[in-house]
């Protein structure tokens, strides 16, 4: 007879920790000598400019300081800035670094280092092109102290450069932020709380970062990625574990402390071991949602977007992706769960959907049969899953939904066909977004609606992207959850995306490791951990 991993799980829990190894093996494995050992994804790209991914920002955080960070509440605090001041008539800003700062190298972050680096990634980050395009100067004024002199003034200048949703905001020596945007920088050579050991680095194994004990945190306590970033230990080694039964067993035994993204159904062996934990350090989490080909029928007909509004059951879906109630919310807000979340137009949800509503609006549309075609990476479960139960709730209201399987890859490469169905292309894209970029329309490419220059599914509003292009000038919080709620008035008109829900996901640890920071991003903040 076959056990399959799902009947070992179970077996596992029944029996108390079937995976567990004896107490006193873990007390022999595990390590009492300031290093902690995390099992997580490895940076394939280490510059912060070339790309989003998680695994490049974890590490870009942990060796690279930056000169503003969102705080939990995704308000901007700074960070390498000791003060800024600006003009009164808005345009001009003055930024005075904090004193202590040096790189790694021995030599001292100066203005003219962080007048490079802004430059350079206002080369590829959306808000920082923004500022590059309203700037008239950015120089240093002294070895400390910086000015940004603008066209007219910038009302969302700090949060461009905090850059929640976007690219991080790198502070590198000039010499490093001189390459350009598209060249990658490998010195690794920042500023930031660890310095990367590259004689220990094996890449796709595992990278070892040490305390960078010439650092100099702020007072405050840590709060999201502001705040004093204290090391508490000598070295962190990421490593790269792929199988994730493997990676369970391990941080069982005592080899590692840390398991960033153990899966929902291991959740609970990890609960039944008095000797780990779960922790959710991200809690804006991500949002699962739907976008559907607008350039294509059935989805270039409004109606037929408002039912797939109607049809959502996002606690099915929730259910059917995650699997944990514990770990998932519904989301019926443009903005996700940020600061600006609101409930503008949200007439249309309604728990446990509308088919009915949703197979009138159908049929209003005018559908008589037409292939959709649902896009369905089958290496990504959670993803998957979902896919797979919105077909089946369109097949139940007579749609002609069908999934079309591949790999992840095979996602990315289709999705840019805006062609047919019957000519290779698709009708609706299944993906998610990371909960913080929610709160940033201007920097965040899923807020777009500017048609065949939108993200995939090309939805197009000219009224809803009058009202976003407001948003960068709009002067104070108030003024732009005005705007937001406008704007999302507008976006369930004419359902650019549908929302599927939120979910978090939990990390499992060690007890002995205690003290992590919860940051807004799927990252890890390596500072503040402390290992008993």
């Amino acid at each position: 007879m076959m056990i399959s991993r799902r009947d070992l799980i179970k077996l596992s829990v029944t029996a108390g920790a079937a995976l567990s190894l004896p107490s006193v093996l873990r007390a022999q494995t595990a390590q009492a000598d300031g290093t902690v050992r995390m099992a997580i994804g490895l940076a394939a790209i280490f510059d912060p400019i070339l790309t989003t991914s998680g695994d490049t920002y974890t590490h870009a955080i942990a060796i690279y300081d930056t000169l503003f960070g969102v705080d939990s509440n995704l308000v901007p605090q700074p960070q390498m800035v000791n003060k800024w001041e600006v003009s009164d008539d808005k345009k001009a800003y003055t930024f005075e670094l904090r004193d202590g700062l040096q790189f790694h190298d021995g030599s001292p972050v100066t203005a003219a280092d962080c007048v490079a680096s802004i430059r350079r990634w206002g080369q590829a980050d959306s808000g920082g092109k923004l500022l590059m395009e309203r700037a008239t100067q950015i120089s240093p004024k002294d070895d400390k102290s910086f000015v940004i002199v603008l066209k007219e003034p910038l009302g969302v200048l700090i949060d461009i450069l905090a850059a929640p949703g976007g690219l991080f905001l790198a502070i590198m020596r000039e010499q490093d932020a001189k390459l350009p945007a598209t060249e990658q920088v490998t010195a690794n050579i920042g500023s930031g709380p660890f310095k990367f050991n590259h004689d220990l680095a094996s890449p796709g194994v595992s990278f070892v970062y040490d305390r960078n004990e010439k650092y100099v945190p702020r007072e405050e306590a840590p709060d999201g990625f502001a705040g004093g970033k204290v090391v508490m230990v000598d070295r962190v080694i990421l490593q790269n574990i792929k199988d994730q039964q493997t990676a369970l067993a391990a941080l069982q035994a005592g080899e590692i402390d840390f398991m960033a993204s153990p899966p929902y159904d291991l959740l609970p062996i990890i609960e039944s071991d008095p000797g780990l934990g779960l922790e959710v350090l991200n809690r804006a989490g991500n949002n699962l949602f739907l976008r559907m080909n607008c350039l294509q029928k059935p989805f270039d007909n409004v109606k037929a977007r408002r039912a797939m509004l109607h049809l959502v059951d996002q606690e099915a879906i929730l259910q059917a992706a995650i699997g944990d109630a514990r770990y998932t919310r519904p989301v019926i807000s443009l903005f996700g769960i940020t600061r600006y979340t609101n409930d503008e137009n949200t007439g249309w949800f309604k728990k446990g959907g509308d088919p009915e509503k949703a197979k009138q609006l159908f049929k209003e549309s005018g559908y008589s049969g037409e292939k959709v075609v649902i896009l369905d990476p089958t290496d990504d479960a959670v993803v998957d899953h979902a896919a797979q139960l919105l077909a089946n709730q369109l097949q139940k209201i007579g749609v002609n939904a069908e999934l079309a399987p591949s790999d992840w890859g095979g996602v990315v490469k289709r999705r840019s066909d805006k062609s047919s169905v019957a000519d290779g292309g698709w009708s609706i894209l299944v993906s998610s977004w990371s909960g913080v970029a929610l709160g940033d329309p201007i920097g965040t490419p899923f807020f777009q609606a500017n048609g065949n220059k939108a993200w995939y599914g090309w939805p197009q509003d000219d009224k809803y992207e009058s009202l976003r292009s407001q948003w960068p000038d709009a002067g104070g919080f108030d003024e732009r959850m005005s705007l937001a709620r406008q704007m999302q008035s507008r976006w369930w008109d004419f359902v650019g995306a549908v929302m599927l829900g939120n979910f978090v996901q939990p990390i499992a640890r060690s007890k002995a490791l205690t003290g992590m920071v919860g940051v807004p991003k799927v990252v890890v903040a390596l500072w503040n951990m402390e290992k008993a």
